[in-house]
């Protein structure tokens, strides 16, 4: 039997475990692969795309039609894939970025070239609108602004799909599902939908698997990463963060666990923080499947590294998109990582030690992949001698 028949057979679900491999385009690819080898996942998703990064990414589609996808789209992947073909895990990302189709292909070679046959790999594109953005009478919601006065310096303009394109592509039996520009919580929602058979106008499920979402695209914060504050708020093992694990049921209540010897934890608190980030209404938060309701929100902590999540709601979606657009302009950013409030000291060293100790593991690897090379060097060299 195929990988992909194996996975559709197996639906509908009682219980979907979904582990959120990435928070971000450079984040670490070693709890990803943590997830895929010892999650016992129904699904892997790599959250890796950010108003910057899909500017980032456009702009270099524009130089070479064959970039535009993240660029540890290939360094992932092959750290992953083995595992999850092997597994029978299920892969959604949004590492396609600009190029949905290109990334395919280059999808299909890595499985290729790592002897994995048999494979589906879907593309969902369509969130690239920068022509509708031009041809329109558009205004920047900050500014008020034109966006047609913009026109010579635009650089992109990507609208924010959902889930029901990402549903659509599990049913037709995806084992990959690489997307553009979608809503970040919609990458989780969407096989859960699928696996379930929810309905896209069940507004109280999607509303409380839009939490589900919420809470796993942080990937390391939940499981204490941000939110780690010496000697206030310890988080053991901080060099060696684990990423969440969210075990969800028929009612779409959510556990949020972790890989048990990962680093990290997992506790009322770290849910509740990222439970609050990027919220403005509460009561409205605006997604592109559902106006999800946080306000009656419910989370307890059932035992070590295991916290429950239930109670959210959902209203009716607006019948509009969000659009992101970026432009030249004449400023120069600078990136840094600030820490507020009175353990700032404190959490600044703590990442400078977390740092260093990741970088000495890394430099240990190295020295032990040199001194194999050299063995390997002086075994070739002392066969030709001989």
């Amino acid at each position: 039997m195929s990988t992909t028949a194996a996975l559709n057979a197996v639906t509908p679900a009682a219980c979907v475990r979904i582990g959120a491999g990435t928070g971000y385009s450079g984040d670490r690819i070693e709890p990803a692969v943590e997830l895929a080898e010892h999650g016992a996942l129904d699904y892997l998703v790599l959250e890796c795309l950010a108003e910057r990064t899909i500017a980032l990414a456009q702009q270099a589609r524009r130089g070479n039609p064959e970039l535009g996808y993240d660029p540890l789209l290939e360094a992932r992947m092959r750290a992953v894939l083995s595992a999850t073909v092997r597994n029978g895990v299920r892969i959604i990302s949004n590492m396609s970025a600009a190029n949905p189709l290109v990334a395919v292909r280059k999808m299909a070679s890595i499985a290729h070239e790592l002897g994995l046959g048999g494979l589906k790999i879907a593309a969902v594109s369509g969130d690239d609108v920068l022509d509708v953005v031009r041809q329109g009478t558009y205004v920047f919601e900050e500014s008020g602004d034109s966006v047609a006065d913009y026109d010579s310096r635009l650089v992109s303009a990507n609208a924010y799909l959902g889930a029901e394109p990402i549903v659509d592509t599990l049913k037709a039996g995806a084992d990959i599902v690489l997307t553009g520009r979608a809503a970040d919580p919609s990458l989780f929602t969407a096989p859960l939908i699928h696996a379930f058979g929810w309905a896209m106008d069940d507004w109280d499920t999607l509303g409380q698997v839009t939490v589900v979402g919420h809470l796993l695209e942080g990937a390391g914060q939940i499981t204490g990463g941000y939110f780690a504050d010496p000697g206030f708020k310890d988080v053991p093992m901080l060099a060696r963060l684990g990423f969440p694990i969210g075990e969800v049921g028929t009612d779409g209540a959510v556990t949020i666990t972790k890989v048990a010897h990962a680093g990290g934890r997992v506790t009322e608190a770290t849910c509740k923080e990222q439970l609050l980030y990027e919220i403005h209404d509460p009561r409205r938060y605006l997604q592109l499947d559902v106006v999800a309701d946080f306000t009656q929100v419910r989370v307890v902590e059932e035992g070590q590294d295991r916290v429950r999540v239930s109670g959210g709601r959902g209203t009716p979606r607006t019948g509009t998109l969000k659009v992101t657009v970026a432009y030249v302009d004449g400023f120069i950013g600078e990136g840094q990582i600030s820490y507020g409030g009175p353990g700032a000291v404190a959490r600044a060293k703590l990442a400078l030690e977390i740092v260093r100790e990741r970088l000495e593991r890394d430099n240990g690897r190295r020295d032990q992949r040199t001194a194999l090379r050299s063995d390997r060097y002086q075994l070739v060299a002392r066969r030709a001698a001989g």
